[in-house]
């Protein structure tokens, strides 16, 4: 569904650059891109590394899977192509934001390996950075929190094509940051995601 559908349209270059954006507001943006099961903590981590950030007065925006499929992809399922598609639009969701020099938090399962590695081709060939975060979590703990009910839903049978169950997950080879949130507590995790982007020069020290 990544096709050229429309015909006769160009790229219409402006006068400010992202550059521009970048020095009124101090900062460059960046994708954080949480993948991992449901009930894993994507979302948890992402909301408490958006307040620390803006506690840094850095100007952030959340994507969460949910809050996006009420929305703008309200049209898309689960199936495999479905969720190819889901990502593809939030890619070029979080490069605006990134052109706007905002970064971003993405949390989406995510689960195929070629769809991520196409988010993050659709970055580098803009020259915007990605960050992987795997948000990795054992299916039997993800399963005992279980927050919205989904995974009893699954296993009864009324719920398809979930991930974990049904669905495989692709564990990723090698994320840029590796969380395990069965084993880390929240500060620990928001730690680390803050000392990455220190490390990388995406937030200053």
């Amino acid at each position: 569904m990544d096709e050229q559908g429309s015909t006769n349209v160009l790229w219409h270059a402006g006068d400010v650059t992202r550059e521009d954006r970048g020095k009124l507001i101090g900062q460059q943006g960046v994708t954080l891109w949480f993948t991992g099961l449901s009930g894993s903590g994507k979302s948890t981590i992402a909301v408490a590394v958006e307040k620390a950030l803006l506690a840094r007065g850095k100007l952030c925006y959340r994507l969460d899977g949910d809050n996006v499929r009420l929305g703008i992809n309200k049209n898309l399922g689960f199936s495999a192509a479905d969720r190819s598609e889901n990502n593809r639009r939030i890619g070029e969701i979080c490069k605006l934001f990134i052109d706007a020099s905002v970064i971003v938090l993405s949390s989406f399962i995510s689960p195929y390996k070629a769809d991520r590695q196409a988010v993050r081709e659709l970055h580098d060939a803009a020259g915007f950075g990605f960050i992987e975060v795997h948000v990795d979590c054992s299916l039997s703990v993800a399963e005992q929190r279980d927050p919205k009910g989904l995974y009893r839903r699954a296993r009864r049978g009324e719920i398809s094509n979930f991930t974990g169950i049904d669905d495989p997950y692709e564990i990723p080879i090698t994320p840029d940051i590796h969380l395990r949130s069965d084993h880390l507590s929240l500060d620990d995790e928001v730690r680390t995601i803050i000392q990455y982007l220190e490390q990388h020069q995406f937030i200053a020290v």
